[in-house]
């Protein structure tokens, strides 16, 4: 008697274990994040399948379904490879992967977390900044899933609905730009780009995006679990924060 299960997944993570071998760390719809040993995946023959950001369809089976069990998969789409060439869709397919691999609990499904992940990098190849507006809505998302969401419906002083500018970094709530003014320099900033579903953003505002979901990953998502926000998360962070940057400069 074995349990089994075989779906799509995006892989998050990979380790080398003894001879030829890896845990990988896979994202899938039903399962969750879920990991389970994959003989020869770090040979020749399968590294490239298992690089963080691929998405595969996965096999893994056990004897006991508390076990370690073993994962077996198919290339779907090979996203690092196609990454490779581009510096800031590199930055981002890592960063998604680090924080999905941190953040959400293990064989706990969220399945609007991986729809929406599979989104971006399935739409990742065309450029990343077509898609930096939909990955920090993904982070969002994950911050909701995690019971940490942002309430950007209405104001929190004014209950208005309109001219929401700003977050306040303690309660998660938007805050409208009359309302923020007397308090300005204490708020973050809220981009256009998350009240509005068709928004591409800029640089600018996704730098504003990145600052105002990293401040809540890492006092909420990590930091209620003593853990650091990942590196490649930092990354991102500061290659889209130069791009603002140089935007700004020949503004």
């Amino acid at each position: 008697m074995s349990v089994e299960w075989a779906a799509p997944a995006i892989v998050l993570e990979v380790r080398p274990l003894g001879e030829g071998g890896a845990v990988a760390t896979l994202l899938t719809e039903e399962h969750g994040r879920h990991a389970g040993l994959a003989k020869g995946g770090a040979s020749r023959a399968q590294a490239g399948l298992w690089l963080p950001g691929n998405l595969i369809e996965a096999r893994w089976i056990a004897r006991l379904a508390d076990q370690l069990g073993a994962l077996s998969g198919e290339m779907v789409h090979p996203a690092a490879a196609l990454a490779m060439e581009d510096p800031l869709a590199l930055a981002l397919l890592s960063s998604a992967c680090a924080i999905a691999a941190d953040a959400l609990p293990e064989r706990e499904p969220h399945p609007r977390a991986f729809h929406a992940l599979v989104s971006v990098i399935a739409h990742l190849a065309g450029g990343a900044e077509g898609v930096m507006a939909d990955y920090v809505r993904w982070e969002s998302l994950v911050l909701t899933e995690l019971g940490y969401g942002l309430d950007l419906s209405a104001c929190a002083v004014t209950g208005a609905r309109e001219g929401l500018t700003h977050v306040s970094p303690r309660t998660g709530r938007a805050v409208s730009a009359e309302a923020a003014a007397p308090y300005i320099d204490r708020l973050l900033s809220l981009p256009g780009f998350l009240l509005a579903g068709d928004d591409p953003g800029d640089p600018a505002a996704w730098d504003a995006g990145l600052r105002l979901t990293g401040h809540f990953l890492e006092r909420d998502a990590f930091g209620a679990r003593h853990r650091p926000v990942p590196e490649a998360r930092h990354r991102l962070a500061d290659r889209v924060a130069a791009l603002a940057g140089g935007e700004a400069a020949l503004d």
